[in-house]
């Protein structure tokens, strides 16, 4: 089965928060220094499996956002069109 990466808009997340403690142990760092949800970028992403197509619906399966979060776009799995690299001397 294909991959698709989709693109959705975190309407209901906070974007207030620059500095996180993860763990509540009283240690704080930067919200770009972790992979929380909470960013003051709201674009959220996922790989998804595209399962079949329904019509207008694609049918995926691993999308982790909530039902009726806006949909920003939908891009090809781009390890699909990376281009490989020739071997260089002493590759192994």
């Amino acid at each position: 089965m294909p991959y698709i990466e989709v693109l959705y808009w975190l309407g209901l997340a906070r974007r207030d928060l620059l500095t996180q403690s993860p763990k509540r142990d009283g240690q704080v760092f930067g919200t770009f220094a972790l992979r929380s949800p909470v960013r003051p970028n709201p674009i959220g992403t996922s790989m998804v499996k595209l399962l079949r197509i329904e019509g207008a619906d694609l049918i995926v399966r691993g999308l982790d956002c909530v039902d009726g979060t806006p949909l920003i776009d939908l891009k090809p799995d781009r390890c699909l069109f990376t281009p490989k690299a020739p071997p260089k001397p002493g590759d192994i």
